[in-house]
């Protein structure tokens, strides 16, 4: 069996087939501190171009096309911009030939992106009052668990962070005050505020509750960050626990 030939000849002179046919190398074919996957890890986001962020949601090519060579052309011919408004996988997949589970992924990551930005951009509230608490948290209200989240307020009451802090019922065993004002001090918060879920629907603090609220009040007066309330939320009520606060 002859093995193929990547050659032709003109001329007396032998061509390369697909001379004009851009080269495009594998993941496989990089070096290791090359590779997306590593890069990112050893040099974090900012060294990782866009192509290769995209070839990372991808994570693998076809048969035809490696996933760099489809990251590359995606965006090359998409625009960076036009991709991230595209909202329909089918157009995406019929449009610029890629398999419809990727295109799917494509515009899911785009949606991450356009919501986390909108609800960012649009954010930094200002809170001043448990009811404005409870509509901040909207998506707190169903949850089958308890989440103790935290907010983090600068010296207007405005949100500057937030992040669930554990789930679980609230525990001193659990909850620590260092993983509560961790968060305040690397964000130089002057004041946080305590949310956590009753998925039973009951708004009644327990010992527990209260034990933790005035043990993060304590807490919060030694660091200089203000714990100024701890609410419990429900799909359809709330209320302040009960506590010497500032």
């Amino acid at each position: 069996m002859m093995s193929k030939s990547y050659y032709t000849s003109k001329n007396n002179n032998k061509i390369l087939d697909n001379q004009d046919k851009p080269y495009h190398l594998k993941i496989r074919d990089l070096p290791q501190d090359e590779k997306p996957r590593e890069k990112l890890l050893k040099h974090g986001l900012s060294s990782v171009s866009v192509s290769e962020l995209l070839a990372l949601v991808l994570n693998t090519g076809t048969k035809k096309e490696g996933v760099l060579e489809m990251s590359s052309r995606v965006i090359k011919d998409y625009g960076e911009g036009s991709i991230m408004n595209e909202k329909n996988p089918v157009n995406l997949a019929k449009n610029f030939n890629v398999p419809i589970i990727k295109a799917i992924a494509i515009v899911a990551c785009a949606e991450l992106g356009r919501r986390f930005f909108q609800k960012n951009n649009s954010s930094f509230p200002v809170i001043r009052t448990a009811r404005e608490v409870y509509e901040y948290v909207a998506d707190m209200h169903n949850l089958s668990k308890e989440h103790i989240r935290g907010i983090y307020l600068n010296a207007h009451f405005k949100v500057i962070h937030d992040e669930i802090i554990s789930i679980g019922t609230v525990d001193a065993n659990i909850i620590h005050p260092r993983e509560v004002f961790k968060p305040a001090l690397e964000h130089c918060a002057v004041a946080l505020i305590l949310v956590h879920n009753h998925p039973s629907g009951v708004t009644t603090p327990s010992l527990a509750d209260l034990s933790i609220t005035k043990q993060l009040i304590e807490a919060g007066k030694f660091l200089g960050v203000d714990l100024i309330d701890h609410i419990i939320v429900t799909h359809d009520a709330f209320a302040s626990i009960p506590g010497n606060y500032r």
